[in-house]
């Protein structure tokens, strides 16, 4: 499933396709998809594709295209503190853009089939937060993965605000999905080969929304010996977090806010705006009218000037067109140099490394990362 946008040559530019075909249409969306690089949830040697749009798989490891992934993050309609349950969550793609929304007082848990799969998603998470300039840019709720199948979660399971389903839902296991749901929460879930939004409007009371034609391998269900008991899957508790740690999310917050003000624009990476191509309008040769009997023909009016006028018409096209890609190649170079300069600065790192604190203190604010 995919192949609704054109492939990118980076990241920043495959989200600028998704922008332009609508799939991405809030800022909040926008910022997550260009904060998580897609492509470094590829295996190395497969990176190439990472910004078509199409879905990819090697053994269990599995991502959607980028458009289902655009249509999802758009109708979960996600907000801060919110907790989310992604079901079948896979290399954990999904569930890290979502918690740079959310923030760190929201819940963000992850159901996963395949074991190999989970170590693979916290390889990536860790990865992000240790060596990711966005991840001081964003507050984040790190996402728990716990590996089962997300068909035999315990009964007694606590309840979400937000849930995605990556695999295919059978109709007989709707109803299931909609028990974790929280009144006024949503639900995104592919059934019968459409991606549709189910929104809880009481305790049993429901509204859904078809949003996309899809095709996603089922769930599956996992083999056991007859006659023996499903092992329950147990979510990961909800837990409140420790002083020390609202110490460090709030002491960053602040750090951040005053860097912000103090330095607006350093640290951000501006995007040059999309180049449009300027329309000409040529000059038409206008035809003489005749009369024959009584209809009106037209008759063209061959001359030298009119070869002349072509010809200059010609002339200037080219130049115009060599102008123009000379200038789109200035402006490429000194777009590339103010992006990679920008990229270069984390303010908030700075700031933090400037305070008259102790080194090991330092480090704690710094969530270990060595850059």
């Amino acid at each position: 499933m995919g192949g609704a946008v054109s492939a990118g040559e980076d990241n920043n530019d495959l989200i600028d396709n998704l922008k332009d075909a609508q799939y991405i249409r809030t800022g909040r969306v926008e910022q997550a998809f260009r904060a998580i690089d897609r492509g470094d949830y590829y295996l190395d040697g497969y990176r190439d594709n990472a910004y078509k749009d199409l879905a990819w798989k090697h053994g269990n490891i599995h991502l959607s295209a980028p458009c289902i992934y655009s249509e999802v993050m758009e109708a979960l309609k996600l907000q801060q503190g919110l907790s989310f349950l992604n079901l079948g969550s896979g290399t954990g793609y999904l569930s890290t853009m979502v918690g740079l929304i959310i923030g760190p007082f929201g819940v963000n848990h992850g159901v996963e089939l395949h074991t190999d799969v989970v170590e693979y998603a916290k390889e990536k998470l860790d990865d992000f937060i240790k060596n990711s300039d966005s991840f001081d840019k964003f507050e984040f709720c790190e996402p728990i993965f716990v590996v089962g199948n997300c068909l035999e979660i315990s009964s007694d399971s606590h309840q979400y605000d937000r849930i995605y389903c990556g695999a295919g839902v059978q109709k007989d296991h709707e109803n299931y999905m909609k028990i974790l749901l929280k009144v006024g929460g949503i639900l995104v879930m592919p059934i019968e080969d459409q991606l549709i939004q189910i929104t809880r409007t009481g305790q049993c009371s429901w509204e859904s929304k078809n949003i996309l034609a899809v095709s996603f391998a089922p769930l599956v269900q996992k083999n056991r010996a007859e006659g023996s008991k499903p092992d329950a899957v147990e979510l990961p508790p909800v837990t409140v977090r420790s002083l020390q740690d609202l110490s460090r999310v709030y002491i960053r917050r602040t750090l951040r806010d005053l860097t912000n003000e103090e330095c607006p624009d350093k640290g951000l990476v501006q995007r040059a705006p999309q180049k449009r191509k300027r329309r000409r309008c040529r000059l038409r040769r206008i035809n003489t009218y005749i009369f024959v009997g009584n209809q009106l023909i037209p008759q063209a009016m061959e001359s030298e000037e009119d070869e002349q006028i072509d010809q200059e018409q010609h002339k200037e096209d080219q130049e115009q067109q060599e102008a123009q890609e000379k200038e789109q190649q200035e402006e490429e170079e000194r777009d590339i140099g103010s992006v990679e300069i920008l990229k270069a600065v984390n303010v908030l790192r700075d700031k933090i490394m400037t305070l008259p604190l102790p080194e090991s203190l330092k480090t704690y604010l710094l969530y270990y990362r060595e850059k």
